[in-house]
């Protein structure tokens, strides 16, 4: 997409923040509304799941109801590993899904889902999408499968929990621990004998000591499956997932059969979401942190000074990992920010 079409769209979008009942199209009376459904990533009930019927809902006041989404939990029509091959099949429009699931078969996919030791600030990250051609590389990534990326919801860190206190990032080097995507690979490089093993998993590793240190979800998820049962150390930040994109992918024939101001409400609400569940994250992190210390768990803070030193060792992880073309212009674009906030 060009800068000027870019900035078009985006001044669509803000007027369909503007003026939502102007977005009532004329085909959706004469035709009917557009039905969609997704599947997400998450447990119904869960606080990402309601934030992602809230977006359905926002989609259908921005377009005065021409576009309905029907949102269901993960798994709820297929197994959350087959979502991919269902949207590309047309089971379904859309999903809600992490990109580094998919980072094996994609290299791209491990920089637009989360770097580890990469940027600290979630609005650092959203602005690579936003501002350093992130987003338009990121629907280069999924177009040859007929899909189309159409953007991120970025939140902040998910800590990881540990058995043994881990008080330097040296302290990392012959642990055992547990994690995916491009984590596997970096945090492989700092010395941790990596099983990839599933979410539903982590607890019970940790628990029978497979494992001595893991990432699972966020703060609050991680209280909510009672791993402070199971790892007295959290260690903050979250070097393996600093910041976090999950993204919303459509099935690429569905999306082009939208008119403009559908596709603008999809994107208007989707940078709304984005916004909306960061904050709450924020503000839940420290309700949950105190719950923490309150079941008897360590919060432990790594240096910041040794993060950005193990910053400037996980871009040599970052290189291997970049296999291909696109994978590569992702890492150097985002290598390039990160130089200019002085990260690098």
């Amino acid at each position: 997409m060009t800068m000027s079409k870019r900035r078009a769209f985006l001044r669509l979008g803000a007027a369909a923040l503007a003026a939502p009942a102007l977005l009532t199209a004329g085909k959706a009376s004469a035709a009917g509304a557009t039905k969609w459904r997704m599947q997400a990533l998450w447990g119904g009930g869960t606080t990402p799941m309601k934030y992602e019927e809230m977006f359905c809902a926002r989609v259908a006041e921005l377009t005065g109801g021409s576009l309905e989404i029907t949102p269901f939990a993960g798994g709820q029509i297929v197994p959350s590993a087959q979502a991919f091959d269902a949207v590309r099949g047309g089971a379904f429009q859309m999903m809600k899904t992490f990109d580094g699931y998919t980072a094996g078969k994609i290299p791209a996919h491990g920089f637009s889902s989360t770097v580890p030791f990469g940027f600290p600030d979630p609005d650092q990250y959203e602005a690579w999408f936003y501002e350093r051609g992130g987003l338009e590389m990121a629907r280069e990534s999924y177009a040859p499968a007929g899909l189309t990326y159409v953007a991120p919801t970025v939140y902040g860190q998910e800590p990881m929990h540990s058995t043994v206190p881990i008080r330097k990032i040296a302290d990392l080097n012959g642990l055992k621990g547990r994690f995916v995507g491009l984590a596997a690979a970096v945090m492989g490089d700092f010395g941790v004998a990596v099983s990839p093993l599933p979410t539903s998993e982590v607890y019970s590793a940790l628990d029978k000591g497979l494992i001595e240190v893991a990432d699972r979800g966020d703060i609050k998820a991680n209280y909510e499956e009672g791993l402070q049962e199971v790892a007295k150390y959290l260690i903050l930040p979250g070097v393996h997932q600093p910041t976090t994109a999950t993204s919303y992918v459509a099935n690429t024939r569905a999306y082009d059969a939208l008119d403009d101001q559908q596709k603008a409400a999809l994107a208007v609400a989707a940078r709304e979401i984005s916004g909306s569940l960061r904050q709450n994250i924020i503000v839940s992190d420290g309700e949950y942190l105190k719950k923490y210390q309150d079941a008897g768990v360590e919060i432990i803070d790594l240096d910041t000074a040794d993060i950005a030193e193990a910053r400037n060792q996980a871009v040599e992880s970052w290189k291997k990992a970049a296999t291909d073309d696109l994978s590569t212009r992702m890492m150097e674009s985002q290598i390039a920010l990160m130089q200019e906030l002085r990260l690098l």
